[in-house]
């Protein structure tokens, strides 16, 4: 697959936007007046919202722990208190971006990687570096991956940049595939992968427990005709309301009023930097041309319609060019389920140019 789409078409490598439009592209968000001026507000409120959550996270135990231990007893608004919480914006932001690299190339190392040869190899390699001159970022590590999802990742931390690309996207035609990758490249230069690879282990803690929480909240303690024929067919029948219901729902309400303090500053910041990013990155990739902005929304309407969203990861969901993420999934993040069609909108309307 990946050998039609890299192949056919490497050799086309000479269209470039001109002057005027390359400036738009490197000046990072569009717009003008007070529209301008609520992006960037709301931009830097999730980003507010985002770098909070490891924080909150580490004040859990070390904020009680230092006021039990510090120099003020039992006094918790005294300094032992102060330097707990101090001591978890350090712990839970320094940590969270060491680790926040190292559990994404871990992950990309469990993918299986595409079996390319030399030669489209080479080209993915080059057309990248290409394009991220163009963009004006350095070449990023490149990692083709064998996926269904038409999707691409941008990563970026302490161990460096990295684009994780499927061969799906790159079996598209060359002005679809050249905009997503100039979309990721884009937010690589605002820096916007940066912050989320680092603070992906905070978000994605957060995110398990309230997947948990909201199971536990709509178990069903009943057992339907199916499943009593399942257990007959297996020689067993087990006993009737071993754990009520009741308690998996109060246990799970418990958890949520526990997770609700990081909960909400993880949804908005999902909601305002992360889908806000890709929002802006749409309007510096369209403001570079018209073959650029027709590109990125044949790339989008494909990769969020297309099958294979079960093949892309969850952990890179939200360093990719269009969120993956199942209506569970996606209602537990805060995310919007009509992300990708808003995208779509705007680029294809006057607003784009």
């Amino acid at each position: 697959m990946a050998s039609t789409g890299v192949t056919g078409e490497g050799s086309d490598s000479s269209a470039r936007p001109d002057e005027s439009s390359e400036s738009d592209v490197s000046s990072g968000t569009g717009g003008s007046g007070s529209s301008g001026a609520g992006t960037r507000v709301r931009r830097a409120a999730g980003a507010l919202a985002l770098l909070s959550v490891p924080v909150l996270l580490a004040a859990l135990p070390l904020v009680p722990a230092a006021a039990l231990l510090g120099p003020a007893g039992l006094d918790v608004a005294g300094p032992g208190a102060l330097g707990g919480l101090l001591a978890a914006v350090v712990v839970g932001l320094g940590g969270s971006a060491l680790l926040g690299p190292i559990v994404v190339d871990r992950r990309i190392a469990r993918l299986p990687e595409a079996e390319l040869d030399d030669r489209p190899a080479d080209f993915v390699a080059d057309r990248v570096a290409t394009l991220a001159g163009e963009v004006g970022v350095d070449a990023p590590r490149v990692t083709v991956v064998r996926a269904d999802a038409a999707n691409v990742a941008v990563a970026d931390g302490h161990r460096g940049s990295r684009l994780v690309v499927s061969t799906r996207l790159l079996s598209l035609p060359k002005a679809d595939r050249d905009a997503a990758l100039r979309h990721a490249l884009v937010r690589l230069r605002t820096r916007e992968a940066l912050v989320a690879t680092a603070l992906l282990p905070a978000l994605g803690a957060v995110e398990t427990v309230a997947l948990l929480a909201t199971l536990l909240v709509g178990r069903r303690g009943e057992r339907t005709a199916a499943d009593r024929r399942v257990n007959r067919i297996h020689g067993y029948e087990p006993e009737r309301d071993r754990i009520p219901s009741w308690a998996y729902a109060v246990g799970g309400v418990a958890l949520w009023a526990l997770l609700l303090p990081a909960w909400i500053p993880a949804a908005v910041g999902d909601r305002f930097y992360v889908a806000g990013g890709r929002r802006d990155a749409d309007g510096a990739v369209a403001r570079a041309g018209a073959a650029e902005r027709d590109g990125l929304g044949n790339a989008v309407a494909f990769a969020s319609d297309a099958a294979g969203a079960a093949d892309w990861p969850p952990l890179l969901d939200r360093l990719s060019l269009v969120s993956m993420a199942d209506a569970e999934t996606g209602r537990v993040r805060g995310t919007s389920r009509q992300e990708a069609r808003t995208r779509l909108a705007r680029l294809r309307s006057k607003r784009a140019l």
